[in-house]
């Protein structure tokens, strides 16, 4: 598991629960995220994890693309408010940057890009995407990242952060990805 996001790899570990995938994260250190699409940082992170320890490596990149913002923060969502930003300050850069978007205009989703690396340069990749809409203001306590402001459109009007973590993750992007990549891997 090439991740050094400890959240992101519960959730994983999460959604996985039901394969019989062995999962071991693994500290990415220095690796650095530049790559200009989802796809690139996913294949970035799972190559150099899978080139250290010689094993089948899986990362993801996620990026929560706003209509009304031109598709940002896109590719640099972890990075929104700036390269150490936390998720607070990332989600209150998005509000503020959406103060005056109405509330039929806040459309948005999730896109996850889920990528294994094998050893032999082989490589295994999965999508998922979930739309919904970005919220006035912070609602629940549950998820991470920009959870307590994205209302999916099949989650009841509640965002992320308010579901059970059941709930969120058979509808997530991340969920999505992480199934169907579950079901492309070989035996």
């Amino acid at each position: 598991m090439a991740s050094a996001n400890a959240h992101k790899v519960l959730e994983i570990a999460e959604i996985l629960s039901d394969h019989d995938i062995e999962q071991r994260p693994n500290d990415l250190g220095d690796i650095v995220e530049d790559e200009e699409t989802l796809e690139g940082n996913a294949r970035l992170k799972a190559v150099a994890v899978c080139d250290r320890t010689n094993k089948p490596a899986v990362a993801d990149d996620t990026g929560l693309e706003v209509d009304a913002l031109d598709g940002l923060p896109g590719v640099r969502s972890a990075r929104f408010a700036g390269d150490s930003a936390t998720d607070s300050e990332n989600l209150s850069k998005l509000l503020d940057e959406m103060k005056e978007v109405p509330v039929g205009k806040r459309t948005a989703r999730f896109r996850t890009v889920a990528l294994v690396a094998f050893p032999d340069g082989q490589e295994v990749l999965a999508h998922g995407v979930v739309e919904g809409a970005i919220a006035l203001s912070p609602s629940g306590s549950g998820g991470f990242g920009y959870d307590p402001i994205f209302i999916p459109d099949e989650g009841k009007g509640l965002t992320f952060a308010e579901m059970e973590v059941e709930e969120k993750n058979f509808i997530s992007h991340r969920g999505r990805a992480f199934r169907s990549l579950a079901m492309m891997l070989p035996k």
